[in-house]
């Protein structure tokens, strides 16, 4: 993740939760996170008043409350003694954040050659543009914003422009008001963190729980962690996983177990549906593990809900395995998506808390958590190379692959990366354009391992997890004698 300006803020204010949280001070100086808008400081936006009033609505949404109507002090005490809502949503517009950017679509610039021809101007179906001091000039109460102008003129003088959220939706959920504010059409969104990371004026962010985590935590409940298989890397190439398991120990949890366990499980029950429906009762599945992608379908390509995989993904199963294992703890999720959160509150039973990687970076910091402390022995995976192997290109299907090279079968697989993309694949499949029969689809242009949670280059993660799969003793998912007898006993459909 580039580290921004926008990223530094919001990494501040989650250390400032997290450290107030911890020392049980939080609604007594949650005003204090003010504080870093100084009225002699360097200054973001066009007064130390905007700015407060931006910083209070990250404060807000740091605490997962709603962004308005509600005073700072009483967002504290209800984030310390309530989980947040699910009637808000996770990703969301900061309304003191958004520039309001210009949303005239088309203009022509200085590179116009003021020629004779006048090509901008016949090829408008709206007669919007004239000429006017021997230049192309658009008429905004007349043009429909069509691009024939664009298209038509010969020097490329008129450009296209686009809110840089509404051109980093691949799904088209994002407008503006009437007030030009950006608003977020949830329908259609499937809560993939894109518009997040496009904003350069950080007015798009997610809700945390870093707060309800740290409460259930210092009240004594039982918590455990749940590492995504791409942990590996994200706090620092020389942080091995034995230090990233002590310092959550250090937090309050009472066990922590990698997310690929549960790939594991998926992947074996995934394969065994695969077998059962394709071809004998429909000619495609898709992979599961991916909640935006799942909520791409459902909410996209509705008549076709029943292909995807009704297996729950590496997430939920390893929840189940936990609670069903160590007498029905908490869970929390600790991964690159924030997607995660969504499926977790279709999941309220399995999943308690997801976090993501800056989060719990912030978290670390802001109790004064040291990674670098040596610890004891090394760390042993209880999970497969497949398992672990989930985020990387291919990762799932790969997982299903082996188990069905065992049994001397084979599937014909396609997989596509960016939501872009899975669109694209998914008409392929349905008009018939695609013979595949499994097909695995990620929302994030470089799989899981380029999720917005981030930390670390994906393309270093890319290496340090394949590294750490080649490195585990069991290859293949079917091999995992520690969760075979899972699979046939647990419930791992979707409910």
């Amino acid at each position: 993740m580039e580290l921004t300006d926008v990223v530094k803020l919001r990494r501040a204010v989650y250390r400032s939760i997290a450290e107030y949280t911890w020392n049980d001070c939080l609604p007594e100086h949650v005003h204090d996170i003010l504080g870093m808008v100084k009225e002699d400081g360097p200054r973001l936006r066009c007064c130390v008043h905007k700015e407060r009033a931006v910083l209070r609505n990250r404060i807000h949404m740091a605490l997962g409350q709603p962004t308005t109507g509600i005073k700072l002090t009483d967002a504290a005490v209800l984030a310390l003694s309530q989980p947040v809502s699910p009637t808000l949503p996770i990703i969301d517009v900061l309304p003191d954040a958004c520039d309001q950017c210009p949303i005239e679509k088309y203009y022509v610039t200085d590179v116009c050659r003021h020629c004779i021809s006048h090509k901008c101007m016949n090829n408008c179906p709206k007669k919007a543009i004239s000429i006017y001091g021997g230049r192309a000039f658009i008429n905004r109460d007349l043009c429909i914003e069509c691009g024939r102008c664009k298209q038509s003129c010969p020097y490329g003088a008129i450009i296209e422009i686009s809110r840089p959220c509404i051109r980093a939706c691949a799904l088209h959920a994002i407008s503006y008001d009437t007030n030009k504010r950006s608003k977020i059409d949830y329908s259609k969104c499937v809560q993939c963190g894109n518009c997040r990371l496009a904003c350069p004026f950080g007015a798009l962010d997610e809700r945390s729980m870093i707060v309800q985590l740290l409460s259930a935590i210092k009240r004594g409940e039982k918590v455990v962690a749940m590492l995504a298989p791409s942990f590996i890397g994200q706090f620092g190439m020389k942080i091995k996983p034995e230090q990233i398991i002590a310092a959550l120990h250090k937090i309050g949890f009472t066990e922590v177990m990698e997310v690929a366990v549960g790939a594991d499980l998926t992947a074996i029950n995934e394969t065994k549906e695969l077998e059962e429906k394709v071809p004998a009762k429909q000619k495609f599945m898709t992979s599961s593990c991916c909640p935006a992608f799942v909520h791409l379908v459902k909410k996209h390509f509705p008549d076709n809900v029943d292909k995807i995989s009704e297996t729950v993904s590496p997430m939920v199963a390893c929840a189940r395995y936990i609670k069903n294992t160590m007498g029905s703890p908490l869970t929390c999720f600790i991964g690159p998506c924030i997607a995660k959160k969504s499926e977790a509150r279709e999941n309220p039973n399995d999943i308690n808390f997801v976090l993501t990687y800056e989060e719990l970076q912030c978290m670390f910091e802001g109790i004064g958590i040291d990674l670098t402390q040596p610890v004891g022995d090394e760390y042993k995976t209880m999970a497969t190379t497949s398992g672990i192997g989930f985020p990387l290109h291919k990762g799932v299907q790969t997982a299903v692959v082996n188990i069905l090279a065992q049994e001397q079968k084979s599937v014909k697989a396609e997989y596509a990366a960016g939501l872009n993309n899975c669109q694209e694949m998914m008409e392929k499949l349905i008009d018939g354009e695609s013979d595949a029969q499994y097909f695995e689809g990620m929302a994030c242009a470089n799989g899981c391992v380029d999720g917005p949670g981030s930390l670390s280059d994906q393309g270093l993660t890319r290496v340090l997890v394949t590294r750490f799969a080649k490195a585990a003793p069991i290859k293949v998912s079917a091999d995992n004698t520690k969760v075979q007898d899972a699979a046939k006993t647990l419930n791992l459909e979707v409910k």
